[in-house]
């Protein structure tokens, strides 16, 4: 469990134990649900509150997906990071629980939560100023969670881009099946992802213990609006990929048109020479020309003519 104190506009500063509050600034509680042991004993001490078993166990739940209830005392927000991985594809998330008291935010997530380590270092950096309060604190930190979903986006669409152009490759078939499958089931993942963190903002703006100031408002709804941005380039992205594989399939459709055009063209060309072939075939005794000279190379050289006119026929039709 790490403690860091707020007071008076200044840096953070890390505690190693609290037994009470200070009697001023804020306080953080962030602790790592795999390792932290009684954390919630120790909020009780300090605030005198004891949390909802349920939401003890919600904040335990790794897989808890985006959800925000209160109580009298505190506001309890679930939300969703990114992996730790570079490639956020396949998608993953942890997720972290906020208990926002008056002056005591407290955070159980993963160990590997990168949101909450990157959030704790640009304010000991000082590149992030101090939190004027709990709801301003508790932003600081959705805000950079946030942040990493808008830089999903690039990777998103160099993906989208990829399997189009694999799609509409004419040189290359396209055969992966499985990967068209896997990508739109990502962007709908990460849509409905999208979906239930801004749902979770809402409740927490509609139903929070805490007054609101304008500035609050103002940065909830910069939240809001950025992880509208991301549910809005999945949608593009979706309808680009269905679009890409409506085109596919038009290519091989007309692909096999030509092929079929093509062989019909022939077949036509073939036909008269075939039915020329099946009557000097027949087998009768007094057939015209058949015993003169010249009667094979005169059939040889009207099928060779009757062929060339088709031909040319076919090819002033523009049949191939």
């Amino acid at each position: 469990m790490d403690i860091l104190h707020f007071a008076d506009g200044r840096l953070p500063r890390q505690l190693d134990t609290l037994t009470a509050m200070p009697a001023t600034g804020l306080v953080w509680l962030d602790c790592v649900r795999e390792t932290a042991q009684d954390w919630e004993r120790t909020v009780t001490a300090l605030t005198g509150v004891a949390l909802e078993p349920d939401h003890v166990l919600d904040s335990l739940n790794a897989r808890h997906p985006s959800f925000f209830d209160n109580t009298p005392a505190y506001d309890l927000l679930i939300f969703e990071d990114l992996g730790p991985r570079d490639d956020p594809f396949p998608l993953e998330t942890r997720t972290a629980a906020f208990f926002l008291f008056d002056r005591l935010l407290v955070t159980v997530r993963a160990g590997d939560t990168v949101s909450i380590g990157r959030t704790r270092q640009k304010l000991a950096d000082g590149r992030l100023k101090p939190p004027p309060n709990i709801v301003m604190l508790g932003y600081l930190v959705l805000n950079t969670m946030v942040d990493r979903y808008l830089d999903i986006r690039g990777p998103l669409a160099y993906r989208t881009t990829a399997l189009q152009e694999s799609l509409l490759d004419p040189d290359n078939p396209f055969n992966d099946w499985r990967e068209v499958l896997n990508g739109r089931r990502e962007v709908r993942r990460l849509e409905s992802l999208c979906q239930a963190q801004t749902e979770a903002l809402y409740a927490w703006d509609r139903g929070s213990r805490f007054e609101w100031s304008t500035s609050d408002e103002v940065h909830l709804r910069n939240l809001t609006e950025h992880i509208g941005r991301v549910q809005a380039a999945t949608a593009d992205v979706e309808r680009d990929l269905e679009a890409a594989v409506q085109m596919h399939f038009a290519m091989v459709s007309y692909r096999t048109n030509e092929i079929v055009r093509i062989l019909t063209v022939f077949s036509a060309i073939f036909l008269p020479l075939t039915f020329v072939v099946g009557i000097f075939g027949m087998n009768f005794e007094h057939m015209p020309e058949l015993h003169w000279r010249f009667g094979y190379p005169l059939a040889l050289g009207s099928m060779v003519l009757l062929a060339g006119m088709l031909l040319i026929f076919f090819r002033r039709r523009g049949y191939f």
